[in-house]
């Protein structure tokens, strides 16, 4: 496979593996539950399965809509359904972050997993190797509703999820609404750290992932 695509998958797992953290002390700080979160959490609820395999099956359905929708699935993508949620089951078996019961100090940890979360994106994101399912998603509807800014989407899916979620009783809160407002300035920042430019971003499919391992093609 080369030396190359190794360390750029590795890196792209451990960009994963922040995400889950990021989402997991998030979940523990038990102010709210950011969008996504609460869709899950929601169905964990309903259902009584790990919150992790929840992830994983949700993330496997939107891999199927954006497919359905033409976007581009590359490694990342699928890699991103499959590990974050064990990732997360990981955390929650080693009981690694207890439950707070104190509001500050939970809004302190929200901030903290979100900025982990930011970090854990560009690792994953500048990689290449394909956004994550809920993206593309977001993607896909946005080229569908053309007339809407990218951000408007973003709101109309968030709202959707949160509202779903908070029907099959998850819990909405501070920490919902910081997630939802104060994630996209987060991120910006911390791209702005690495100097990573995400406009510039273009990621390979599992085509060109399959050529390049077959045919040794540079990407």
């Amino acid at each position: 496979m080369g030396k190359n695509y190794f360390q750029r998958l590795t890196k792209l797992i451990f960009g994963l593996f922040l995400c889950a953290l990021g989402s997991y002390m998030g979940i523990q700080a038990n102010v709210g539950f950011a969008p996504w979160e609460c869709f899950q959490m929601g169905i964990m609820y309903k259902t009584g399965f790990m919150y992790g395999n929840i992830v994983v099956s949700v993330g496997l359905i939107i891999i199927l809509v954006d497919l359905i929708l033409k976007e581009k699935i590359g490694v990342g993508t699928i890699c991103n359904a499959m590990f974050v949620g064990k990732f997360i089951d990981l955390f929650n078996y080693i009981d690694l972050i207890p439950r707070l019961e104190n509001f500050a100090l939970g809004v302190c940890l929200l901030f903290a997993g979100q900025v982990v979360l930011s970090v854990g994106t560009y690792y994953y994101i500048s990689d290449c190797m394909g956004a994550g399912p809920r993206d593309s998603f977001m993607v896909a509807i946005g080229r569908r509703l053309n007339k809407f800014p990218i951000g408007a989407v973003r709101w109309i899916i968030e709202i959707t999820v949160i509202t779903l979620g908070w029907l099959m009783g998850a819990k909405v809160g501070v920490g919902t609404l910081i997630s939802v407002c104060g994630m996209s300035t987060i991120m910006e920042y911390t791209f702005r750290f690495f100097k990573f430019d995400i406009k510039s971003v273009k990621h390979e499919n599992l085509i060109d992932t399959y050529n390049f391992i077959t045919k040794k093609k540079k990407v």
